[in-house]
């Protein structure tokens, strides 16, 4: 077996993620599959690369000496990649290349962004964490990407990036059975969910993090069961789970959502771009033009949850009596 590039690039993002999970997730495969590239690749050199532990996977000193001469290599092909993508993006007209994590605000942003920028070829790049959207933005890759801040887990920030806060603190509710018992409350107390298994995706920066910090801080150790939040869904509908969501998160006829009293679990959002994206006066437009396009799309989402909009109304907020765009 020959060695390719995205051999090379699963190596590094095991190596990057510290878990085969993770790396899955960034190189959009399943885990298995890398699985088993990674012991291809294994056999094909006769040793191990990374050795597998409880807590992750590590380089072993031959991981280290292969991945010391991959990296360069892998990062050469991606700025091959983004400089020829750049090329075809001049010759073919204007382009702005959008990333961004989950977000109810997203299908607003992107049809105002259609309206604004007439002409403009528009993409879209969505991934779990918010730190591989900023490298891509940094790299090139991305023009400008929207992220969520977990708090008490600051981003890695790669230098020379802008930024413009969206909403300094929203709020994380929290979703659970529409049967549970908390659910009959307007805002329910983390102390009622104590018996509950909390889930969390810990793919998303931050998050497992945080929730537990919040949790310890309460006095509360629940089992904590990790998967993607589309699984979630389902466990939370019978009654197996409860989990964070977003406030613009909307009920389903088998869950509800609610605020958590104190509002102990938040997040900042967050647009990040490079200042280099675009010439002069035309630059700065477009950046108004994108974040403008980003407010009125999350004020939509925002307003149209009953459950927000009244946390919203009680903190007085901007958003109830900004203008509608």
């Amino acid at each position: 077996m020959e060695l390719e590039v995205r051999h090379l690039r699963a190596l590094c993002a095991i190596a990057d993620t510290g878990s085969l999970h993770k790396a899955a997730r960034q190189l959009g495969m399943s885990q298995p599959a890398l699985t088993t590239q990674l012991r291809r690749i294994e056999n094909s050199l006769g040793a191990e690369l990374f050795s597998r532990e409880r807590t992750g996977c590590r380089p072993t000193p031959l991981g280290r000496s292969v991945l010391i001469r991959a990296r360069p290599i892998v990062a050469d092909m991606a700025s091959l990649v983004v400089e020829a993508k750049v090329a075809a993006g001049r010759a073919g007209g204007p382009r702005l290349r959008v990333g961004s994590t989950a977000s109810r605000a997203l299908a607003g942003w992107l049809r105002r962004l259609r309206q604004r920028l007439p002409g403009t070829d528009i993409s879209l790049h969505m991934d779990v964490s918010a730190n591989a959207l900023l490298k891509m933005v940094a790299s090139g890759q991305l023009d400008v990407a929207f992220v969520h801040e977990v708090e008490g887990c600051p981003l890695q920030v790669p230098g020379g990036l802008s930024v413009r806060v969206l909403v300094e603190r929203e709020p994380q509710f929290v979703s659970m059975a529409r049967d549970h018992p908390a659910a009959a409350a307007p805002v329910v107390e983390l102390a009622d969910l104590a018996e509950d298994r909390w889930m969390v995706d810990p793919t998303v920066d931050g998050e497992w993090d945080g929730l537990r910090r919040v949790l310890g801080a309460a006095g509360l150790n629940p089992p904590l069961l990790l998967g993607d939040y589309l699984t979630a869904a389902s466990l939370i509908a019978v009654g197996e789970v409860v989990a964070p969501c977003q406030p613009t998160s909307g009920p389903r006829e088998d869950m509800v959502i609610r605020p958590l009293r104190g509002d102990p679990l938040g997040v900042r959002l967050l647009l990040f771009s490079r200042p280099g994206t675009g010439a002069g006066t035309a630059c700065v437009e477009l950046h108004e033009a994108v974040y403008a396009a980003l407010e009125a799309a999350y004020r939509e989402a925002a307003l149209r949850q009953v459950a927000y909009r009244q946390w919203l109304m009680r903190h007085k907020s901007p958003l109830v009596h900004a203008p509608a765009a």
